[in-house]
C-alpha cells in the first residue's frame, strides 16, 4: 500500500463504484466556491467545518462517501463523522476521483 492510500485511504480493498451503485450519500467537505467550480452529479456541499453542526444531515444513510481536492479534508472529514458513531464513512479522496465512477 502506498503512503498516499494509509494516510488518505480509497485503497483498493474500497470498492467506490460498487457503494456508489447502492445509492451512496456523496458530500463534498470542499468550500462553496470550490464546489460551485465543479462537483459530483449528485453530490451535497458540507463544507469541513462545519461537518460536525450538520451530523443529522448523515443519519440513517447505509453508505457515506467523503470527498473534496485531494483527500486530506475528506479524510479529517471521515475521522470527525466516526468519533461521532459513523461506521459507515468512505474518504473517497478527490473529487475527480469519485466523479469518475458516477454514470
Amino acid at each position: 500500500m502506498n503512503i498516499f492510500q494509509q494516510l488518505f485511504g480509497g485503497g483498493p480493498s474500497v470498492d467506490l463504484a460498487g457503494i456508489i451503485k447502492e445509492s451512496a450519500f456523496l458530500v463534498d467537505v470542499r468550500t462553496p466556491g470550490e464546489f460551485a467550480g465543479g462537483h459530483v452529479k449528485g453530490s451535497i456541499n458540507i463544507p469541513l467545518d462545519i461537518v460536525s453542526s450538520q451530523l443529522s444531515k448523515f443519519k440513517n444513510k447505509k453508505n457515506i462517501i467523503v470527498f473534496c481536492q485531494s483527500g486530506g479534508r475528506s479524510g479529517q472529514a471521515k475521522t470527525i463523522l466516526e468519533q461521532n458513531g459513523f461506521t459507515n464513512v468512505v474518504n473517497g479522496g478527490t473529487w475527480n476521483n469519485v466523479n469518475q465512477f458516477i454514470k
